[in-house]
């Protein structure tokens, strides 16, 4: 009913507000509204109004006196409905979580609406009004109600339902679909339990997040147990319910139902559309379902989705339908409901077209079809989201495509909502605007992010503020009482604190997939709080809250809920109550007590949170452990026992990882029972043994991690049973014997009765034999024990046969039917004998099945650990059992085992892979068919031919030759699970005998032998090798199949398998140091075949290239062969090579190195295979002399210390020569030289020295140096001298007491450091130490001689005194003794050779270096080495042999990093002279000035003069410290500092000292700015060398806060480039062309860079257009005459490239003519003679001006000059001349 409009009357009540409008002004003037037929009282009483309207009158008059303020007119009141509401609003606010996002109330309204018509009548007019703009609320939707909604979560019980304008539903497990509510039913009447019929009902296979769905609200109210402001709407999304309405007769085209899957078929899915008329059924065809639900395998019976009508049947019973969302979303292809036979089909989900026909800013109205009126609110008329006024988008009279998203019963009149939304109208989720922005809104902002800067875009006076929060396209909506913690009446879009473009902060509380908008609050409340949801709170993270209640269960206490905010409570069971048992806890927890609480898991499903008290595990440093997937062995953490077995314990982390604790992990100690040490809920600190990320298990230990450590683990899950290893015996006991194996250091244990074959006597003596410390070889691993980490060993002989031969099974796979094993016994019960195998395979021998002979013996005739033989008589795969026999299989069993295997032969087949096969019957020999790879091992793939029936294709059935092979290490790398190929059956797989069997040979579970060759799949008939078809010297593809000690085997074939000895496995010595790593099993090699024994099928090949293929004997070898060898034998004097299986040599000291010093035979082991060099062939004696010198065996131009000494005649007297004793004797040694040559020694010329006992001196194989005294070639005779004063030609006697003078400067080192003084070891000394008293060591008093020296320091001193009968000396380090001795040094010896000097020198021109560099701080790339072959060396030496980190020396120009803008580390800066200010001087005016000073003034010997030192330098760390005390602020003398410790490999020290120095130097001084950035430098070359990459990066960071940042940055690039850390200084030259871009010298730095050093041209080259994007426009031009110009210059530079550049640029610019010149400066570097005179005779011929052309002419005949001839520079003399011709004698 339309609302009727009173006379005015200016006493009634609800005029009051409005007294101040005109009577006459019909606009302005808004009469109360009444409710129909209710009585006004004249005298008061109850008002006509109700508190709502009073309300918004209220709120008016406030919006009146604003509007007046700002724009001195009085705004229009608000139209009001028929119920008093606001026509444009919803006024209800209760509950801003169940509610939409209020409406804005308009600020000017349509002319035409505004104008009432009156209508006769007593007093009354009614007002004229076309549909009502309003959205849905929660106030709007009744029960009945139809809305569109799409899936948002998906629960156990229901189904969370976004609906439109910021409402949520759910609906009810009951509520989906009739056949999901029968399910239940029948569930529910056979008393199932839910939780074992979970996964039939299971709602996440039949919806998915995002679905659009239709439902039926069917109750709106108060949620059970809830508040009242909580609202629950209540949906249905049956379709009986979701199409209520629709006739089966009034069903258009292109109109959306609901449907529900009532039964998949392979072409489609019937549905049932739930229309009154039972028998209309819909059909989706296969192609029109829903491609999310296709590809998750959501169709099941019950799913229910929404679905367009796309025909009918010709009689109308079959509904065809569309199910998918982008063929119904898609409009432009017409799919909208453009005619109805009536308007009740028009249910939301259908597209439709719209007429508007009234357009407000808070929405807009229109018609469909000219009949059914339409709204849609500030939301989904996209007035909210979009900052272009609606007005402009839709105009009145327009037409638009649309969505109906909702239906009003409770109106008047027929009405539905529709959205223009993009995301509602295509059926899709709403995406950012932002380009290659595909990630969800809700994981762009997650709920529960703060938005620091949110921007107020749109404000509804009444309901809130629309905000941008970043995310293109998508807005956020703050709801009025969710602004400020005040309470907000109404806001103003032009004043106050929320007016449009304000910025605030605010926080994500949820988000509305359908309106496309972000729920967000601006209460301060809201941003303080720690967790909004349960999902903000991660695992293992510490919480606070305090106790709520504790939970009791009769008088029991079973636990406590702590409330960490008001919406978030977590439950604390009651053995987390306390790391100790509380005895009664209802004392400690009371209510309202705060606790600091870990998280311990969590239930988003059920929102349940399990939390801890206990104070280890609160309190704990250690990261939680809450995913399998980063753990890793070793890793230690606390964690609580949950259950306690006998044999060990679970216990319990964070989330779901668990772990088992075994009883033998749980102590050093061993324990019986874990419960009797251990109780559930006590919490240990444990360490991971193993984990499995993929089945989610790991075991961990209590025990110390340092006795089994993770390099441990690895070797223990590395080896494997039948593994050979080596060992050393570290314990033995009477019944076993404790192995320490080599490399791995792990503990195995062998039993006595694995040592040796035979009687139990047998191995007690073998025992017996063995030693603690002995070294065991010849073993093979038995099996191991993971849990325990023990290995079993055996070094039986028969057992090491079987192993090899493969008749030892080592799982159950590889045993098959009639097969033979070997074992060993494992126990004797009467009926039979128990055999154990590797892995602890155990198969039964029945007492039947034994010998007759044995089966009345004692034991049967066995003794435990025996060797047994037997036969595998019979399978069990299901049990993994199987029997075995020693009897001969007679012809009665053969058809038994026969019919055994036969069980599933003749079984059809499921699923075959061919589609053609049925039985097993159709698998015949060479048949062709199609397999299915399962999984993809290192030597085979694992295929399928059809369901349970399993195939193998050896890796050397896949290739036909060596270059079709990709990946020589990992062939079957480019094959994948589940991929189908052709292959050829070739027989049975026989693991026992590595072959493959006849068809007839099918066992129980047969595993067929396949090809998928080419060459096999084409052939017409099967061709299969076998090894008599192998030839000596034929050339093969092989396949490493097994790695032994000293060989592998590799496969030809599937039955053919050969070895290859690891001394012919390549050429390559090196890669045999890890066979394993260099040929992995499965890895393809070339080899060729060297021996052939078909009858032992014995099969030899060799894969060296070098190889002849012959066998190696003496007569085949020669002077000077460079062969392999294998070390056999490694004693402390030679090594023993085997070069062939008869061939093999010592190695003796002499030939082990260039170096003797690096001669030792220890360093080699056994089986090594290295390289050796032929010496000396004598063939009569059968000897051989070979070397491994790698001088000899290799190309190296490492020098020879030692050079070789073949003969005689290779010696000279004076020569120095250094050997090996070889024999010592009473008149002197023996000394070997070379192989053959020996010198002698008397004892005479042993020593200068008195040896008393000098054969203790002198030991077999030591090294000694020598000078040949005499030779004597006829009689072989050589003489040598050890005596160091004939040794050195200017030796010195040691220094001795006797030799010092009173006076002397000795030099030397502190000894010791005491309260009175220093003790001081002179140099070049027989160990003469003085003592300097603290009163001599300065000229002022001393404190404390310990703060000035520390033991090893470098000092120099003078005698004082000496007393040679007690052995004293008294020495002075007073700064005026050595100042007075320099002096003197300086008149009488100052031509000394400054390069003898061992201290760190100063350079004169240190200024000069410094100055030269400092005018530029760019880099200067030009100087990058360009060689390829050059590395840098990463070490400058000075020449007082000061090594400076991380450079090379300066005079290396080709090696040159970048410039180092001023300072560089590699820099001359240490070398000849100390000079301080004063002496800047000429050397010679130096020298005669301190003399004459000196005559003069004898009185200026008592100044200290601390810079004044001697010629070396400084040379301790008292002479740095005196020389900073003048000029702390002088770089040079810091990095002096820093040298000099790292000259004795002080590096902390070093650190420290330019620590020191940056705190000294006054970096914010002009004046010493160059000084800071010199010790950043050379910190920063320090840490490069010596330190850690974090120690670089905080140097760094530290420098960038103190210094230029861009300088810095050029530094560190220097540095790294210099040491060759090349991708570190493309990294950060990255950096720099991003922070620095506006600097054109950092691209082309980067450029010169990538060109020269990093060899990556294309790289530079895409640069250019960054660049040039990046740079100012003035920087353009050179920017790319550089690119240009690094084309011609770079090695890896394209000059054709750099021409097109140039060519391009001179076509821009005409006028250039330097760039004429820069071009042709490039062509003559080139040296294309032909070029540069193309280029001249262009320019000349150009429109040049006689000044320019005289330059250019005058450059062309000097390059004749210079490159060409006579004639060539007349021709230029012509071209000038004819060129002042035409230009008038210019």
């Amino acid at each position: 009913m339309a609302p009727l409009k009173r006379k005015s009357n200016t006493n009634s009540q609800q005029d009051g507000p409005y007294k101040k409008q005109k009577p006459t002004d019909d606009k302005q003037r808004r009469p109360a509204v009444l409710r129909d037929e209710e009585p006004a009282f004249a005298r008061g009483g109850a008002s006509i109004l109700t508190p709502l309207e009073h309300k918004q009158i209220q709120i008016k008059a406030k919006q009146d006196v604003l509007f007046e303020q700002e724009t001195g007119k009085r705004q229009a009141p608000p139209r009001l409905g028929s119920d008093g509401e606001d026509v444009h609003g919803e006024g209800d606010s209760e509950n801003v979580e169940a509610e939409s996002p209020a409406l804005s109330v308009p600020t000017k309204y349509s002319k035409k609406k505004d104008k009432p018509r009156k209508t006769k009548g007593k007093g009354f007019s009614i007002a004229e009004q076309g549909p009502k703009i309003e959205g849905l609320s929660y106030r709007r939707i009744v029960p009945g109600s139809l809305v569109l909604g799409q899936v948002s979560k998906i629960n156990r019980y229901d189904i969370t339902i976004s609906l439109p304008n910021n409402l949520t539903g759910y609906a009810p497990l009951t509520a989906i679909s009739t056949t999901l509510t029968r399910q239940i039913e029948h569930l529910a009447a056979d008393g199932s339990d839910d939780e074992n019929n979970q996964t039939d009902l299971d709602l996440k296979s039949l919806f998915y997040v995002g679905q659009f769905v239709r439902a039926y609200v069917t109750s709106v109210g108060n949620a059970d147990g809830q508040s009242q402001k909580t609202k629950h709407i209540e949906l249905s999304l049956r379709p009986e319910e979701a199409n209520l309405g629709i006739a089966a007769a009034d069903v258009p085209v292109n109109t959306v139902l609901q449907a529900e899957v009532v039964s998949v078929e392979d072409h489609g899915i019937v549905a049932n559309l739930g229309l009154p008329s039972g028998n209309v059924k819909g059909f989706i065809s296969s192609k029109e379902v829903d491609p999310l639900m296709r590809s998750t395998d959501h169709l099941h019976r019950g799913t229910v989705m929404l679905c367009m009508v796309i025909g009918k049947s010709s009689n109308g019973k079959i509904v065809k339908l569309s199910a998918d969302p982008q063929k119904i979303g898609n409009l432009k292809k017409g799919n909208f409901v453009s005619e109805t036979p009536t308007i009740d089909s028009l249910l939301p989900g259908c597209a439709v077209e719209v007429l508007v026909t009234e357009v407000m800013p808070t929405g807009l109205a229109g018609k469909i079809l000219g009949v059914l009126d339409v709204t849609a609110d500030i939301i989904h008329s996209g007035a909210a989201a979009s900052a272009k006024p609606i007005e402009k988008r839709y105009p009145i009279g327009s037409k638009t495509k649309a969505r109906v998203i909702c239906t009003f019963p409770a109106a008047d009149g027929k009405k539905v909502g529709v959205s223009l939304l993009e995301n509602v109208v295509s059926l899709s989720n709403k995406r950012s605007l932002e380009k290659e922005d595909e990630a969800e809104p809700k994981e762009r902002l997650p709920i529960s992010t703060i938005v620091n800067e949110a921007r107020v875009a749109k404000v509804d006076p009444i309901r809130g503020l629309f905000l941008d929060l970043g995310v293109k396209g998508i807005r956020g909506f703050a709801h009025i009482s969710r602004i400020s913690d005040d309470k907000i009446d109404v806001l103003s879009e032009s004043t106050g604190q929320y007016k449009v473009g304000s910025v605030h902060q605010c926080r994500v509380i949820g988000y509305n997939s359908l309106d496309a908008l972000f729920l967000v609050s601006l209460e301060r409340k809201v941003l303080d709080l720690p967790f909004l949801q349960l999902e903000d709170i991660k695992l293992g993270q510490v919480v606070e809250g305090v106790i709520d209640k504790l939970v009791t269960k009769d008088t029991t206490v079973e636990g406590a809920v702590v409330k960490i905010t008001d919406s978030i409570s977590g439950f604390v069971p009651e053995i987390h109550f306390s790391d100790v048992r509380l005895q009664h806890p209802e004392r400690k927890f009371k209510q309202g007590v705060p606790v600091s609480a870990r998280v311990l898991s969590r239930n988003f499903e059920s929102r349940r949170m399990r939390l801890t008290l206990k104070k280890t595990l609160v309190n704990s440093d250690v990261s939680a452990w809450t995913s399998y997937d980063e753990l890793k062995p070793g890793m230690q953490a606390p964690g609580t026992l949950v259950n306690i077995t006998p044999s060990g314990a679970v216990v319990q982390f964070y989330g779901n990882v668990r772990a088992f604790l075994p009883v033998a992990q749980m102590s050093e100690s061993y324990l019986s029972d874990a419960r009797q040490h251990f109780r559930p809920g006590q919490v240990v600190n444990v360490h991971i043994v193993t984990v499995d990320p993929a089945e989610e298990r790991m075991i961990v230990s209590c025990r110390d991690p340092e006795s089994f450590g993770a390099a441990q683990e690895i070797a223990l899950q590395s080896i494997h049973a039948g593994a050979q290893v080596r060992g050393t015996v570290s314990e033995k006991t009477n019944d076993e014997v404790v192995i320490e194996l080599e490399d791995s250091r792990l503990k195995a244990t062998m039993s006595i009765e694995h040592l040796v074959d035979g009687s139990a006597q047998k191995c007690q003596s073998a025992a017996k034999r063995i030693r603690v410390g002995q070294n065991l070889h010849d073993i093979v691993v038995l099996g191991k024990n993971d849990i325990k980490r023990t290995v079993r060993l055996t070094s039986r002989p028969s057992l090491l046969k079987a192993f090899n031969s493969g008749e030892i099974p080592k799982s159950f796979e590889e045993i098959a039917l009639g097969s033979k094993v070997t074992g060993f016994v494992r126990n004797i019960t009467p009926t039979g004998i128990f055999v154990q195998f590797a892995n602890d395979i155990i198969g039964l021998l029945l007492k039947t099945q034994l010998p007759e002979e044995a089966a009345g013996l004692d034991d049967f005739g066995m003794r435990r650990h025996q060797t047994i033989y037997a036969t595998v008589l019979s399978l069990d795969a299901g049990q993994q059992r199987f029997l075995l026999t020693q009897k001969a299989i007679s012809s009665e069993l053969k058809p038994l085992i026969a019919a055994q295997s036969k069980v599933e032969h003749a079984t059809e087949l499921v699923d075959a892979v061919d589609g053609v096969s049925k039985s097993m019957e159709d698998f015949t020999l060479g048949k062709l068919t199609q397999a299915r790879i399962a999984s993809v091992k290192e030597t085979q793939l694992n295929v399928h031919l059809a369901t349970g029936v399993q195939g193998r294709i050896d890796v050397s059935e896949v290739f036909d030759s060596w270059e079709s092979i990709k990946n020589r290490k990992r062939p079957l790398a480019s094959f994948h699970s589940k991929q189908i190929i052709p292959v050829r059956i070739l027989g049975i797989h026989d693991s026992r005998n590595h072959r493959f069997l006849p068809i007839t040979h099918v066992g129980k579970a047969p595993v067929f032998e396949l090809s998928s060759k080419r060459s096999t799949l084409e052939s017409i008939q099967l061709d299969v090798l076998t090894l008599d078809k192998v030839k000596e010297g034929s050339d093969w593809l092989c396949f490493v199949n097994n790695i032994a000690g000293d060989c592998i085997w590799v496969n030809l074939s599937p039955n053919v398998r050969g070895r290859i000895r690891a001394i012919d496995l390549t050429d390559d010595v090196s890669l045999l140091d890890d066979i394993a790593k260099n040929f992995p099993v499965g890895s393809a090699i070339r080899a060729s075949v060297t021996k052939v024994d078909a009858t032992n099928s014995h099969l030899d090949l060799c894969a060296r290239l070098s190889s002849n293929t012959g066998i190696l004997a003496i007569d085949s070898l020669s002077e000077g062969m460079v062969l392999p060898a294998k070390v056999t034998k490694v004693t402390e004097r030679y090594a023993m090579a085997q070069l062939s299986e008869s061939l093999s040599a010592p190695i003796h000291l002499v030939n082990l190195a260039d170096d003797y010093s690096q001669a030792d035979p220890t360093s080699y082991h056994k089986n090594q295979i290295i390289r050796v060099c032929v010496l000396k062939v004598d063939a009569p004696n059968k000897k051989i002399l070979l070397s491994a010198r790698p001088s000899k065996v290799l190309s190296s131009s490492l020098p020879v210390v030692d050079r070789e000494i073949s003969d005689y005649s290779n010696l000279q007297v004076n020569d120095i020569v250094r050997g090996f004793i070889k024999h010592v004797a009473d008149n002197g040694i023996f000394v070997g030289l070379g192989s053959d040559i020996d010198a002698f020694i008397r004892v005479s010329e042993l020593s200068d020295a008195f040896i008393k006992d000098w054969k203790a001196e002198f030991e077999i194989d030591k090294l000694v140096k020598g000078k040949v005294i005499s030779v004597n070639e006829h009689l072989r005779h050589v003489q040598l001298s050890l005596k160091q004063s004939v040794i050195d030609n200017e030796y010195k006697a040691p220094l001795a007491y006797g030799d010092l003078r009173i006076g002397q400067i000795v030099t030397g080192k502190i000894r010791k450091v005491e309260d009175f003084g220093v003790f001081i070891v002179m140099d070049h000394s027989s160990n003469v130490s003085g003592l300097c008293h603290r009163s001599e060591i300065a000229d002022g008093p001393v404190a404390d001689v310990r703060k000035l020296y520390d033991a090893g320091d470098a000092v120099k001193a003078k005698v004082l005194k000496i007393d040679l009968e007690r052995r004293r000396v008294s020495l002075g380090l007073k700064a005026s003794y050595l100042a007075k001795d320099t002096i003197d040094v300086d008149e009488s010896d100052h031509d000394t050779d400054i390069d003898q000097a061992s201290g760190v020198s100063i350079d004169q021109d240190m200024d000069d270096i410094l100055n030269s560099g400092a005018a530029d701080n760019d880099i200067d790339m030009d100087d990058l080495r360009s060689d390829d072959g050059e590395e840098s060396s990463g070490m400058a030496f000075e020449s007082n042999g000061v090594a400076i980190p991380g450079t090379k020396p300066l005079v290396d120009e080709s090696a040159a990093g970048l410039d180092a803008g001023g300072f560089d580390w590699a820099g001359d800066i240490f070398n000849d002279n100390i000079l301080n200010d004063d002496m800047s001087t000429s050397e010679g005016e130096g020298v005669e000035g301190t003399r004459k000073k000196k005559k003069r003034r004898k009185a200026e010997i008592k100044i200290d003069r601390t810079g004044d030192l001697d010629a070396n330098g400084p040379q301790s760390t008292a002479d740095f410290e005196r020389l900073l005390l003048g000029q702390p602020n002088e770089s040079r003398l810091w990095i002096s500092y820093m040298a000099f410790y790292l000259q004795l490999s002080e590096i902390s020290k070093a650190r420290d000292i330019a620590e020191r120095a940056l705190r000294t130097i006054n970096s914010q001084s002009r004046d010493t700015e160059q000084d800071s950035l010199n010790v950043w430098v050379a910190y920063l070359n320090l840490e490069n060398t010596y330190g850690t990459d974090d120690r670089v990066d905080d140097v760094f960071k530290r420098a960038c806060e103190f210094n230029d940042a861009e300088n810095v940055h050029k530094h560190l690039a220097s540095i790294y480039i210099q040491s060759t850390k090349y991708e570190k200084a493309d990294t950060l030259l990255q950096t720099m062309v991003k922070k620095f871009s506006q600097n054109p010298k950092v691209w082309q730095n980067y450029a010169k860079f990538l060109f020269n050093t990093s060899g990556e041209p294309s790289r530079a080259r895409e640069l250019l257009p960054r660049a040039l994007q990046a740079l100012p426009n003035y920087h353009e031009l050179n920017t790319t005459i550089g690119f240009a110009k690094l084309e011609f210059q770079a090695k890896s530079g394209e000059v054709e490239r750099g021409r097109t550049i140039f060519e391009g640029l001179i076509s821009t610019f005409p006028k250039r003519l330097d760039l004429w010149k820069v071009l042709l400066d490039q062509e003559v570097k080139t040296g294309d003679k032909d070029q540069v005179r193309r280029l001249f005779e262009r320019v000349t011929s150009s429109n040049l001006k006689p000044k320019k052309a005289k330059y250019f002419f005058k450059r062309w005949l000097k390059f004749e000059e210079q490159e060409g001839d006579s004639k060539s520079c007349e021709k230029v003399e012509a071209r000038a001349t004819e060129f002042v011709r035409q230009h008038g004698g210019a």
